[in-house]
């Protein structure tokens, strides 16, 4: 036999055997259709497909962070008894109970009662209200984003910052490592920091020499500010102007719109331990959990609230189970809200389900979209949603809608940092405010009203009249989803 026919023997054996132990080693703990979209690139480009997937195959973080996480939520676990006292159990679906269970055992955070929650729609509006609550601080600020850029818009931010920090109060803030460099003034916000005083650090740095590694596409999407434990702030909101500094956008006349949530109460500490823990996995510093005893209030407006925060540092997709459970449970109505809807498999049949089952099923997009592959695979979606009778609103250009929330019946809403996507319900470090109470789901149903009323509506049969193209490249560009 020639060293030609030996070779030609060889190599198909060997690329046997690499799918062979490639599929064992990728279908471990991992979902079937993202094992079959590796393997199959493993078997047509073998060479790309497994240096890609060293790159970006494994969606959790390096094992020294994911103890850290079980550290402090062993540590919050630990913290004095009767944090998950509630104002209005009497009041909550027959359901509610098992979520709030799930939730805890999830992410390690209790449901709470005496709170207040007021939604904030105005984009300028959430930056001062935030301003003012730091305006107040006599003990710390911490303050956390997925992008945080000194500029214009965020100027009342940054300048209260720099007051608290001349009152002598403890100022500490993060933002994703990578997103720094997506934006202008990276250097220029870095050293604003530091000239006021504050403790800033980026989150998941990728700096290889100095052990700083891990897959690239990991980021922390979190958004919240905590004033002295007492006012907190989370939702869709980063703090950069509403145009993103986007050349394109601002010449299209592109601006987001967001929609934040200001709280008081017992929840505002289970909020900070998120912060806590993020501090604790970029710094080594452990700071102190409040464990002060919980006293709720009279008032009847107050609601109960409980923080999820979820992500690669997880064991479990926290954010999926709940969004799942949550329109799984759902009796008359369900509003999604959502500016990237790429979902898991599970959100998806979870949505079809409810509007099969009768329900009032309805999800707010936007019309145009700000990422190019996430907004063409969002839409070979649609289809399968129409025929069951959920209704889909574009909200008009030149707004990108980046609110992100769910509204069940008429009691109980979740606002956050997480899309309806698969980043973000498996890849990015999220959070998500579970909230239970009659009065702040109205006022929810007032925004989607708003919405409803910008927006024009996905009719079936002009959908279907599309262009094959369009349906082509749509579903080309959901296939690229399973790469995860």
């Amino acid at each position: 036999m020639t060293q030609a026919a030996l070779i030609g023997l060889l190599l198909p054996a060997v690329h046997v055997l690499i799918v062979l132990v490639a599929a064992v080693l990728i279908s471990t703990n991992r979902k079937p259709s993202s094992a079959i979209a590796w393997i199959l690139a493993v078997i047509f480009i073998p060479v790309l497909g497994i240096l890609f997937f060293l790159l970006v195959g494994f969606g959790k973080l390096p094992r020294r962070r994911r103890d850290k996480q079980r550290e402090v939520c062993e540590a919050i676990l630990a913290r004095t008894d009767g944090l998950d006292r509630v104002s209005h159990r009497d009041e909550w679906p027959d359901w509610l109970g098992s979520m709030v269970t799930m939730n805890r055992n999830l992410g390690s955070l209790p449901l709470v009662g005496g709170n207040s929650a007021e939604l904030i729609e105005s984009y300028s509006g959430s930056i001062q209200a935030m301003a003012d609550a730091i305006d107040t601080a006599e003990h710390f600020v911490h303050v956390e984003f997925f992008i945080l850029v000194a500029d214009d818009a965020t100027e009342p931010l940054f300048a209260a910052l720099e007051r608290a920090c001349g009152r002598g109060v403890e100022v500490r803030a993060l933002s994703d490592y990578v997103a720094q460099f997506m934006y202008p003034d990276r250097k220029k916000t870095i050293k604003r920091f530091e000239a006021m005083g504050a403790h800033y650090l980026p989150m998941l740095p990728l700096q290889p020499f100095r052990g700083h590694w891990r897959r690239p596409d990991l980021r922390n999407h979190r958004k919240l500010v905590v004033v002295d434990g007492v006012v907190g702030f989370t939702g869709s909101q980063n703090m950069i102007a509403d145009h993103y500094h986007k050349k394109k956008g601002i010449k299209k006349g592109l601006h987001w719109h967001e929609l934040m949530v200001r709280l008081t109460g017992p929840t505002v500490r289970e909020l900070d331990a998120v912060f806590v823990t993020d501090w604790y996995s970029e710094s080594n510093e452990l700071l102190p959990l409040d464990a002060s005893p919980v006293r709720l209030g009279a008032d009847p407006q107050l609601v109960d609230a409980q923080i999820l925060p979820s992500g690669p540092s997880f064991d479990n997709d926290n954010n999926l189970k709940l969004f799942a459970a949550m329109i799984q449970n759902a009796r008359r109505r369900i509003s999604v809200t959502s500016p990237y809807y790429v979902p898991d498999e599970t959100i998806q049949m979870a949505m079809v389900t409810a509007g099969s089952r009768g329900l009032d099923v309805e999800l707010f997009v936007s019309e145009i979209g700000d990422q190019f592959m996430v907004f063409h695979a969002q839409r070979s979606y649609y289809e399968q949603l129409l025929r069951a009778g959920v209704k889909i609103y574009l909200y008009r250009a030149p707004t990108i809608l980046h609110a992100k929330h769910l509204s069940i019946d008429d009691d109980v809403a979740v606002i956050g940092s997480s899309n309806l996507d698969i980043r973000s319900l498996s890849l990015h470090m999220e959070l998500s405010v579970l909230v239970q109470g009659a009065g702040f789901t109205s006022a929810m149903r007032a925004v989607e009203d708003d919405y409803r009323a910008n927006s024009r509506q996905v009719v079936l049969s002009e959908w279907l009249k599309r262009p094959r193209r369009e349906k082509a490249f749509d579903n080309l560009m959901r296939l690229t989803s399973s790469l995860q």
